[in-house]
């Protein structure tokens, strides 16, 4: 089964870091996308830039609309996407609690169904 998980980070805590510890996150970071192919579960991964380069797309009475990034939820913002491999929903958030962005911010672990391409 596949599982998108949505990493979201607080954007007050992120500006409060050092440099250094922004590097060690990140190193933290890079190490568990290499554990997470190695053991068969990471299908893809991206890091996302910041909220306030997003735009959201809508249709109101029938014309496109577009505003700034979304509302943030309690001042997070969504870093990152992986697309995970797992066997059941438990596994999925086994894999999820071990990874370094659940130090910084919720994510979202949220079952997918895969259509084929045609």
């Amino acid at each position: 089964m596949h599982y998108l998980f949505l990493a979201y980070e607080d954007d007050m805590g992120r500006r409060a870091i050092t440099a250094s510890e922004r590097a060690a996150f990140e190193e933290a970071c890079r190490q568990n996308v290499e554990a997470l192919r190695r053991s068969g579960h990471l299908w893809a991964a991206e890091h996302l830039r910041g909220g306030n380069m997003n735009e959201t797309v809508g249709i109101q009475d029938g014309d496109v609309v577009t505003a700034g990034c979304m509302p943030d939820v309690a001042n997070a913002y969504l870093a990152s996407l992986f697309l995970i491999e797992a066997k059941d929903l438990n596994e999925a958030i086994r894999v999820a609690s071990k990874m370094p962005q659940a130090r910084r911010g919720p994510i979202e672990v949220r079952p997918m169904i895969l259509h084929k391409r045609q």
